[in-house]
């Protein structure tokens, strides 16, 4: 059994009404009060999906801002305007369109392609090896699989730069969802159908909490990776919240093993 501080670390707060509940029920009903601390078994997962970007590396790395210039540079040179209109439309349509590319395609008639290669054209130096996250998803059984709003040449190099590329079994990008981003549902039925994925024994780590509404919709257990990620907390719904972690590697040391047996 998992020791009482690693049953707390994986709560959720979806699930801490739950813990109030188990003070109450433990003293006379044991098996109720088991029931409602525990958070859902994984034993049925098969399928282990992750987001990429401040989800396989952390927010602190910067990798992000990287982009973020590319992207203002991008749009500078787009609408001929200066850096602080440029980060006011990125950010604006990032918010409203699940991607600045999404945004620039309805709204300027970019082609997809052009943003992609261009913003992602960037040194991944600040990420190193990671032996106990590499560790960690080793051990989980099943297939690994990544669902990125980026493309899979650059999701690629990430995973590599992590010392994990190995250990993944599928990419799902935007490429493969036409360019429709997270979290609008169609990219998600696009993901499920591309990977063979079955939602009910699937499990989805994100670190933009809107981006696991969907998922958990289709049937999905979900992992809120609450990490400090830029606009993580947007659109927060605690009940579509299985896991809330702040961060992965604490989260897969702490899971059961083996994986459903508490």
């Amino acid at each position: 059994m998992a020791p009482p501080s690693a049953l707390r670390a994986a709560t959720s707060p979806s699930l801490r009404d739950r813990e109030d509940l188990s003070l109450q029920l433990a003293p006379r009903h044991p098996s109720l009060y088991a029931a409602a601390i525990m958070p859902p078994a994984l034993d049925h997962i098969d399928s282990w999906i992750f987001d990429l970007d401040n989800t396989l590396y952390a927010p602190s790395a910067k990798l992000f801002d990287l982009i973020d210039a590319r992207m203002g540079a991008f749009i500078m040179r787009l609408l001929d305007v200066d850096a602080a209109e440029a980060r006011r439309v990125q950010k604006q349509y990032f918010h409203d369109h699940g991607t600045t590319m999404a945004g620039l395609m309805r709204h300027h008639g970019v082609h997809p392609e052009d943003f992609l290669v261009d913003v992602h054209d960037i040194a991944l130096d600040r990420l190193t090896a990671d032996p106990r996250l590499r560790a960690g998803l080793a051990r989980l059984p099943g297939r690994k699989l990544i669902f990125t709003n980026a493309d899979a040449d650059y999701a690629a190099r990430v995973l590599d730069a992590r010392g994990i590329a190995d250990l993944f079994d599928g990419i799902c990008d935007i490429r493969v969802t036409r360019y429709t981003p997270k979290p609008d549902a169609a990219a998600y039925d696009m993901m499920v159908a591309h990977l063979g994925v079955d939602p009910a024994k699937s499990l989805f780590v994100e670190d933009m909490a809107r981006n696991l509404t969907p998922a958990k919709r289709l049937g999905m257990t979900t992992v809120w990776l609450d990490n400090g990620s830029e606009s993580g907390h947007r659109d927060h719904l605690p009940d579509h919240v299985d896991f809330h972690v702040n961060d992965i590697s604490d989260w897969l040391d702490n899971l059961p093993q083996p994986l459903g047996i508490l």
